[in-house]
């Protein structure tokens, strides 16, 4: 699994999962509004720690800079 995720695309997946979470809370985390923004925002962290967005991955995206050539 190849990250395709850059520094600024990894920052703003964890600011949008805590606002997710907020959200999540001020709903209620039993209701199922609560429910499926947790679960957003645990996608948005998990892809983020990891580095890879499997929606990328099928158009070949990525927001991660080259390697640099020495």
């Amino acid at each position: 699994m190849k990250q395709n995720l850059g520094a600024t695309d990894r920052i703003v997946r964890i600011v949008l999962a805590a606002v997710l979470a907020v959200a999540a809370w001020m709903l209620g985390f039993t209701s199922i509004g609560g429910i499926i923004l947790l679960v957003l925002a645990a996608v948005m962290l998990i892809t983020s720690a990891v580095g890879f967005c499997p929606l990328y991955a099928p158009f070949r995206f990525s927001t991660r800079r080259p390697a640099a050539k020495s």
